[in-house]
């Protein structure tokens, strides 16, 4: 993979004040929720998820209940993908039943991603509402899908590549965005 056009939007300094403030719009929207859960969206929506449970508890002096989503059967290009999907395995630990669920995930683009999140969520019960919450909008929607709380707007063209690093998983936290040419086998 090519760095060298890639284009820093955010430091890990700034993705930790972006989750202060999502946290916070969290806290605000859902002070009367009796049931409020997190779900992260495998991958990097699971690390921010934790990061989110983590600033939230803190702020409201109780630990929220987190669970762990994987949306690959439920895509709607597993049947034209050309590569054996990986399945790992979803945690939800509770019961969705009458819960507020913040469904959480790095990068908004197509909508496509999270319209998988909430069929699969449907299979586990009925949530009272679900709200979304992702570190980077990046437009170029196809699905009429909105986040509820975003860290970070970052217009692109559907010819960019907008990547999310967290600590978790890569070692650091960062946000670039690059020519799709200069990577392969990238989903978003």
């Amino acid at each position: 993979m090519s760095h060298r056009d890639e284009h820093s939007i955010s430091s890990a300094q700034d993705v930790a004040q972006m989750l202060k403030r999502v946290a916070f719009e969290i806290v605000d929207r859902n002070v009367d929720s009796e049931k409020l859960v997190l779900v992260g969206i495998l991958t990097r929506g699971v690390s921010l998820a934790r990061r989110l449970q983590k600033i939230v508890g803190e702020t409201i002096e109780c630990e929220l209940p987190m669970g762990v989503l994987d949306i690959t059967l439920y895509r709607d290009d597993l049947s034209t993908a050309t590569h054996h999907p990986v399945v790992r395995k979803t945690e939800i630990p509770f019961s969705l039943d009458g819960a507020t669920v913040i469904l959480v995930d790095d990068v908004l683009y197509t909508g496509r991603t999270v319209r998988a999140a909430m069929d699969s969520l449907i299979d586990f019960g009925r949530p009272q509402s679900i709200q979304l919450a992702v570190l980077v909008d990046r437009g170029c929607r196809e699905l009429p899908i909105a986040a509820d709380f975003v860290g970070i707007r970052v217009p692109a063209s559907p010819q960019d590549r907008v990547m999310v690093r967290v600590e978790e998983s890569d070692g650091f936290d960062k946000i670039t965005v690059m020519p799709r040419d200069t990577m392969s086998g990238e989903s978003n």
